[in-house]
């Protein structure tokens, strides 16, 4: 097993040579130990973070990722982005992502001519290179983004360790996709559709408290599945006022389901010469 130290002294010394550092940032443990990295590596003033901030974006997600950025002293820049208005997003079909990511980079390519930043990085890591479907890598390297973690082999684990090895706060947080991602391919995304999902994930969530890790709210079209870790299953299906809150929340008639969570769950309606 490699020695946490060495992972992260090799981390920033990939960094040390990317100049003036630009890090496309969503808050998750990746893109925080890359902005963490760049930080020590280069100097908080050599440093700043960009977060795109649209209806896919949790209100909660973006206080958390502004706080991070203050305590490290870096510059947060939050542009809001149209990418509801791109017909290849908004119409959800299997390369979605690829759209969110190409206004993502294409915001931050933009922000860096205008600030004289060098470098674009990513929080790509190796596990994501080999998950298979991820067409927003393909957009990202398109554009010319860098990708420190997954360049020197660093898969989840090994980004999580470098995270508690540094104390930082989000180094066992669960991953958080974009809210688009809850929505059934060939169903519209629409921000009514993002709120709705966002205040029942909230609600629910809040009637868990912390007892809960893994929570999703899938809009199927015709139905909504609600994915909880495997211990609350059957407390979910139960509990009248979890049924409530997704109802509340502007699921008023469709039928709602509670299964396992699992990431990535809505791939399984793709064919396979679709990913």
């Amino acid at each position: 097993m490699v020695d946490v130290v060495v992972l992260s002294d090799s981390l920033l010394t990939e960094m040390a040579g990317y100049g003036r550092t630009l890090v496309a940032f969503s808050g998750g443990v990746d893109s925080s130990v890359v902005l963490a990295a760049a930080a020590r590596a280069l100097g908080p003033e050599q440093v700043a973070a960009v977060t795109a901030v649209s209806a896919s974006l949790p209100a909660a997600e973006l206080d958390a990722a502004r706080r991070f950025c203050a305590d490290l002293g870096v510059t947060h820049h939050t542009p809001a982005t149209s990418e509801l208005e791109v017909p290849g997003y908004r119409e959800n079909g299997p390369q979605r992502c690829y759209f969110c990511k190409s206004v993502l980079l294409d915001t931050a390519n933009a922000l860096a001519d205008h600030l004289g930043y060098s470098t674009i990085t990513t929080g790509t890591n190796a596990s994501d290179v080999v998950a298979g479907f991820r067409p927003g890598i393909r957009a990202a390297a398109e554009r010319g983004a860098r990708t420190p973690l997954a360049d020197l082999g660093l898969d989840k684990d090994a980004v999580r360790a470098i995270a508690r090895h540094w104390d930082l706060p989000m180094w066992d947080k669960p991953a958080a996709a974009c809210m688009a991602s809850r929505v059934a391919y060939g169903i519209e995304v629409t921000s009514a559709r993002l709120k709705r999902i966002e205040r029942a994930e909230t609600a629910v969530r809040g009637l868990f408290g912390g007892a809960v890790r893994d929570l999703r709210v899938r809009d199927l079209g015709d139905a909504v599945r609600l994915e909880v870790d495997p211990d609350l299953v059957d407390r979910a299906r139960d509990d009248e006022a979890v049924h409530a809150a997704i109802r509340e929340a502007g699921f008023t008639a469709a039928p709602i389901r509670v299964e396992v969570f699992r990431s990535g769950s809505m791939n399984d309606r793709l064919a396979a010469s679709e990913r």
